[in-house]
């Protein structure tokens, strides 16, 4: 049986008097690639963000690898951890994000060896060698030197998954990682994500892309108003969605 690798409960988030979150459950497993689709304002985006505290929660657990995230919960009593244990637990989870969030006067493989030197505690040698092995599994070995304003939006969010992925984290959030690149672009990014379905990283994607969804996910959620609407296999939710919300959204949606 695949070990649960993300357990979240009664997750809630508001902002203010707006309720975002409305007590989300779910569970990822090992090796699981789940899908998160939605309209806009659904609760998506702040859900991944939740999950590695960019978001603070007002309710609920976020349990990854067997550790409570983000604060310690006795009884009723809810204390956030410390900025330092915070940070150490982030680093279980890589995000790539809409934007690509490089550092411009750094080369791709200075990008990818920053949080190895910084975080890891590598020497730059050791760093540069799993830069370079990451960058080449991107597709962008013949890059590594140089810098984001050399590169295409396309090459610029590969190097930002290759940093992510050389940190080696337990869980791969993916928000929007298409939605800021032309759509000529969409295609290299969207195939390094299936490699990596291929190989058995765990993920967690949120995405408007729909074909991909179907073709890559083990699971999709749909989410709406904050609450997971409907959750399954694909190939049967794309199909035969079991509720009139979803059957709505995939008729206004990038699926046919």
């Amino acid at each position: 049986m695949a070990k649960t690798i993300l357990d979240i409960k009664g997750l809630r988030k508001t902002y203010g008097i707006h309720e975002v979150l409305k007590g989300v459950d779910c569970a990822v497993q090992e090796g699981e690639v789940i899908s998160i689709i939605g309209s806009s304002g659904s609760g998506k985006t702040t859900l991944l963000r939740c999950v590695n505290m960019l978001e603070e929660f007002q309710g609920g657990t976020i349990n990854l690898d067997g550790e409570e995230i983000g604060y310690r919960v006795d009884g009723a009593s809810r204390r956030r951890k410390s900025e330092k244990e915070i940070a150490r637990q982030r680093a279980l989870t890589g995000m790539a994000f809409q934007q690509f969030n490089l550092f411009p006067h750094m080369s791709a493989a200075e990008n990818v060896m920053l949080g190895l030197v910084k975080v890891k505690k590598m020497t730059n040698p050791e760093a540069r060698a799993i830069a370079e092995r990451w960058l080449d599994r991107v597709g962008l070995a013949a890059r590594a030197n140089h810098y984001p304003g050399q590169l295409s939006g396309g090459q610029q969010q590969r190097v930002a998954i290759a940093r992510a992925i050389a940190m080696s984290p337990r869980l791969m959030l993916f928000d929007e990682v298409t939605s800021a690149l032309d759509p000529e672009l969409v295609g290299e990014v969207l195939q390094v994500i299936k490699g990596l379905a291929a190989d058995g990283m765990t993920m967690l994607l949120v995405t408007h892309e729909m074909r991909f969804a179907y073709e890559v996910s083990s699971r999709v959620i749909f989410m709406n108003q904050g609450v997971i609407c409907e959750e399954g296999d694909p190939k049967e939710m794309f199909v035969r969605p079991k509720t009139e919300r979803l059957a709505e959204f995939l008729k206004t949606s990038s699926f046919n």
